[in-house]
């Protein structure tokens, strides 16, 4: 399938490019979470029924979310779709889509991505779930903005952003 929709995937990850463990992030990073907002504000957020549910706030505000699910479960304010394809379909076509989790929906994404915005954690964690796998033959990185650790945790982490060559 090709689609010509403007695809972006926004995830944090770590060193080994863990992102989750029982259905919960790993690490709260203020800064993180409000260029999140910053960036997906005013989009589309697609994600999967679980990533859906683990927010704190459902569902997000300012967003059209499209959620994922392999069950037929209508989410009030909520976009649903059975299919990466049929969310392909309801995506935007002028402006930025934001894949924005979990692990099985990164990766049915990935080869539609054309811009990877990736908070880089400098530590390594235990997890459950992880991003693929980023092979530089593909991806450009356009931009990275090294940061300092929040008051709250002990690693540094980056802002990275990435183009599909």
């Amino acid at each position: 399938m090709n689609t010509s929709k403007p695809i972006s995937i926004i995830v944090a990850i770590a060193e080994n490019y863990a992102i989750g463990l029982n259905n919960s992030l790993l690490w709260h990073i203020s800064d993180d979470l409000k260029r999140f907002k910053k960036l997906t504000s005013g989009h589309t957020v697609v994600m999967g029924r679980n990533t859906f549910y683990s927010l704190p706030i459902r569902p997000l505000p300012n967003r059209k979310n499209i959620v994922i699910s392999d069950i037929i479960e209508p989410i009030e304010g909520c976009t649903m779709a059975y299919s990466i394809e049929e969310a392909i379909e309801k995506m935007d076509s002028d402006n930025d889509n934001f894949i924005i989790g979990g692990g099985s929906i990164y990766k049915q994404f990935f080869p539609f991505a054309q811009t990877l915005y990736i908070t880089k954690v400098h530590k390594e964690f235990e997890a459950d779930t992880f991003f693929p796998t980023l092979d530089m033959r593909q991806w450009k990185l356009e931009e990275s903005t090294p940061m300092l650790p929040e008051t709250i945790n002990s690693f540094s982490f980056s802002y990275e952003v990435y183009k599909r060559v």
